[in-house]
Parts: C-alpha cells; sequence; structure tokens
C-alpha cells in the first residue's frame, strides 16, 4: 500500500520484511497491527464526541502530544477560555488558557490549592512588620543611621520559613553538642511561599550542597563573607522589595522627596490600622498590666486562624529589639517607662535565644524534659530570669508587661503543634540576632 498525500506518516506490517520502523511512535503504535486489520491514520486527526452535552475533541491514538481543548469553539486556538491541559512523564499536568488579550498563559492547578497557606499566616510577614516598625510615617523612610535593620531583616526570612514550616534543624543526634546558633538548617517543605523574597531564600538555600549553619546563613544573606564564591547567596535591595510589596498590599504610598541635590523615593504609611495593630502586640508584651498571655489577644484583626500566635509576637518583639526599631514603638512612653521595656526586651530576647529555651521556668523551659527540681519550682544554677535587670521584685514584673513564665507556658502550647527541630532553629536565629551588635 502506497502512503497518502498526508507525509508518508502512515506505516504498516509487512510481511516478512525484516526492516523495523526507525521511530519509537511508530513502534508503539503498528505493534498491536494484524495482517488483514486496515490501517490507522497516524496523524493528528481529531475525533469529535459528545458527553453530556459537552463538546469535546480528542486525539487518535497516533498523536505524540495528548492534549484535549475543552471550549464551544475548538476551531479558534485562540479564542478566550480556552484551556489544554498536558500531562508530562512524570504524572505532572499543567493547563493553559488564553486570555482576553489573546495572550497564552500556562499554569500548575496544584499552585492554586493554598487555601491552607492563606489561611494559617497572617497578611504581612516578619520583615514587613519589622520594616513597617522602622519607618516613619509621615516622611516614609528609615532612619539614615540605622546600621542593624539590614542584617536583621536576613534573620526575620530565615524567621518566616521556619513559621512556615519550610526549614528546620536537621536532625542529627550529634547536634547537641554545638551551640544553637551553630545548628545545621536544612529544607524540610519546598512549596513556595507566594512570596518573592522567602521563594527566593528557599532556592538559595535548596540550590546549596555544603551544610549551613543558622549564623553563617544569616552572613550569607547578608553578604557578610569573606568567600567569593559564595557572595553569590547576598539578597540584595531587601528594604526597596519589602517597600515595594507593602504599597501593593495598599499599607505604603509611594512619593518623591527632594534631598539636597537629589530626589529619592518614600514609602510613607497610608493604612495606619495596620501598623497600629503591629505596635499593639509589642506593646501587650512590653507595657501590658497583666503578667498572663492568651493567644488570642494577638492578630485579632486576620481573618485568618493564624498559627503560632504568641511565637509570632515573641519574634516580632526579639527582631524588633535587634534592628533597633523598637524605640518607634515606645515615643509615648516616659523615659523611665521607655527603659524599663528596653530592658524587659533585652530580658526576654536572652532567655529565649538558647536551647532550651527560658530554662528557669516550671517545666524545665521550652524544649526539655520535665524534672522533679523544675517541675517542683526549685531553681537551677545560673543566672535567674531578671537578675541583673532593672527588675526589682516579683510584682514590679508583673506590672510592667507578661511575664516570662507566662510567656513561655503559652509558647509551649504552640511548640506542642510544632517540631523541636523548628524551634530549635528559631532559638539559633535569635541568638544570632542577640550577638549582631559583635559582629556589626
Amino acid at each position: 500500500m502506497s502512503a497518502s498525500g498526508t507525509g508518508g506518516l502512515q506505516r504498516r506490517r509487512v510481511p516478512g520484511s525484516s526492516a523495523a520502523p526507525s521511530t519509537s511512535w511508530a513502534a508503539g503504535a503498528v505493534a498491536d497491527l494484524d495482517e488483514d486489520t486496515p490501517p490507522r491514520s497516524h496523524t493528528s486527526t481529531p475525533v469529535h464526541q459528545e458527553n453530556g452535552g459537552e463538546s469535546r475533541s480528542s486525539w487518535d491514538v497516533g498523536s505524540s502530544s495528548r492534549t484535549r481543548r475543552r471550549d464551544g469553539d475548538l476551531g479558534n486556538p485562540n479564542s478566550p477560555g480556552i484551556a489544554s491541559f498536558s500531562r508530562s512523564g512524570g504524572g505532572g499536568q499543567s493547563i493553559t488558557v488564553t486570555d482576553d488579550r489573546g495572550r497564552r498563559v500556562a499554569y500548575d492547578p496544584r499552585d492554586l490549592n493554598d487555601d491552607k497557606e492563606t489561611n494559617e499566616h497572617p497578611h504581612l510577614t516578619l520583615m514587613e512588620e519589622i520594616l513597617l516598625l522602622g519607618l516613619k510615617d509621615r516622611a516614609g523612610y528609615l532612619s539614615f543611621w540605622n546600621d542593624n535593620i539590614s542584617y536583621a531583616l536576613r534573620g526575620c526570612i530565615l524567621l518566616e520559613l521556619v513559621l512556615r514550616k519550610r526549614i528546620a534543624v536537621t536532625k542529627d543526634p550529634s547536634r547537641r553538642r554545638f551551640a544553637v546558633q551553630d545548628r545545621i538548617l536544612e529544607v524540610i517543605g519546598s512549596k513556595m511561599t507566594g512570596e518573592v523574597l522567602l521563594d527566593e531564600a528557599l532556592k538559595v538555600m535548596k540550590a546549596c550542597d555544603e551544610p549551613m549553619s543558622c549564623s553563617q546563613w544569616v552572613d550569607l544573606l547578608s553578604g557578610e563573607t569573606w568567600n567569593w564564591m559564595k557572595i553569590g547567596f547576598q539578597m540584595k535591595q531587601v528594604r526597596e522589595r519589602l517597600a515595594k510589596g507593602l504599597v501593593d498590599k495598599g499599607i505604603l504610598r509611594t512619593e518623591k522627596r527632594n534631598f539636597l541635590l537629589f530626589d529619592m523615593a518614600t514609602h510613607p504609611v497610608a493604612d495606619t490600622a495596620t501598623k497600629d495593630a503591629v505596635l499593639k502586640r509589642i506593646l501587650v508584651l512590653l507595657t501590658s498590666s497583666s503578667s498572663s498571655v492568651h493567644a488570642n489577644i494577638f492578630y485579632r484583626e486576620e481573618k485568618a486562624d493564624v498559627t503560632f500566635r504568641v511565637t509570632r509576637a515573641l519574634c516580632l518583639l526579639c527582631c524588633a529589639f535587634a534592628a533597633n526599631v523598637l524605640e518607634n514603638a515606645l515615643t509615648h512612653l516616659t523615659y523611665e517607662a521607655r527603659e524599663t521595656a528596653f530592658q524587659k526586651a533585652d530580658d526576654i530576647m536572652n532567655e529565649f535565644s538558647q536551647w532550651p529555651m527560658a530554662p528557669q521556668t516550671p517545666g524545665g523551659g521550652i524544649g526539655a524534659a520535665p524534672t522533679a527540681a523544675s517541675a517542683s519550682g526549685a531553681r537551677m544554677n545560673g543566672t535567674g530570669i531578671g537578675e541583673g535587670s532593672v527588675l526589682t521584685d516579683t510584682y514590679e514584673e508583673a506590672s510592667m508587661g507578661v511575664g516570662v513564665t507566662e510567656l513561655a507556658r503559652a509558647i509551649r502550647n504552640d511548640y506542642s503543634k510544632a517540631d523541636e527541630s523548628q524551634y530549635e532553629a528559631i532559638a539559633g536565629l535569635l541568638a544570632t540576632l542577640a550577638k549582631m551588635d559583635s559582629l556589626i
């Protein structure tokens, strides 16, 4: 039988022929043909079927691309609403749609299943909240003399990844020999978060083959390294990109201000209610009249059911203290109250930047097995909570904010819903930020 005029793509087994088809698709398509079976066309011939009133177009067996288009207008591939479904050999599925302007857009439908990601995390990330605290409301720019915020923002990125269950400390039995900030971080979840900076940092960590500790990753993302081969790990223009992200979310607006000889883009606060909510979380921890901590007092303004609320508030306070933006939240206090609040923040930072966290509290601290001595309230060797600070007695500690014991109890509830390696990573990153003054 001679080939048809469609390009000679039709093949048939010839009796006694020893020549095998040269192409793999031809071999698979012809293998089940009998000598008396009439040949089938392996060209891309569409076969229309009616299924429940829905018009579909399926391709013949010989087509190398198993693509289906669902639409009433199958003849026009550029018509809006057409979606083509294609499967790769690995089982992945992608959908290509055509928008109103005739542009074809491909996406993975699994990327849209982010309801859990949206419902468990607040509208603003940790680094956006720190930047918002550092910005002047009307001027719209950070202090020129703040050298700490750049380094602290990189730590906030890693803390946010930990809170989103993307990274954690490697579960190596020998890690106990090292300080908590020197323990190795690893990627435990590769799903993208939807936040550009977080996804960029996650890709960098996944691409790195060499194990890095908490302090090393903060240094690399900040560009604090003498190894020129690792200088590419530095995340650049973090503050500018965060400000633009807040503009997109409607929290800030963009203006231009003239500074002597040049113009500079500034970002004044447009949504003061959002910043007030961030300030309130810090003031609850530092200036509350009650020493008890309730998780529902944090992130009340969020529609989502935010997880790890108390832990997030703790990270916000410690990062604000390390980034030197905490003073902006305490401007309405008197000088004595402001100094007391700073000392309170320093005490909280020191207690929760070690492992186990807050070891002097009942229960032996977060991450430690309860012992008889800790359960009975016996003091352990070493400096106690608040010793060496301006706090003189228990009443004064309770009257100026939440107590460390109550804070540890509330965080222990969050700890029961997470993995130990995640809170080890939080302690290691907080320890890195606590020693930032000696690093810069």
